[in-house]
């Protein structure tokens, strides 16, 4: 599994720890990932989906994982998170 949110797309990064002397040594700062179901109202689903703990607040300060998912940017979600995008897209166009 890799370490990517796949709603915010947040991934490894990488720099230095810095001792007192000023020695650096490179590191890994992980993402806080959490396997987490969330509830698509319009599709009446719940989906399991790796997300960062920031995107988990971020669903819940846009009201849900439908109106995030309506309101992101197609390059930071997963190929997953595209799919239910356009499900729920063309749902709210028949509607």
């Amino acid at each position: 599994m890799s370490r990517v949110c796949e709603l915010s797309g947040k991934r490894v990064m990488s720099g230095n720890n810095v001792s007192h002397a000023h020695n650096k040594t490179r590191r890994k700062f992980l993402p806080n990932l959490c396997q987490v179901t969330l509830v698509s109202d319009k599709l009446n689903l719940s989906i399991k989906l790796r997300i960062s703990a920031d995107a988990l607040r971020s669903v819940e300060h846009s009201g849900g994982l439908d109106n995030f998912l309506i309101k992101s940017n197609d390059r930071n979600l997963s190929i997953k998170a595209r799919r239910l995008r356009k499900k729920i897209k063309n749902l709210q166009e028949a509607n």
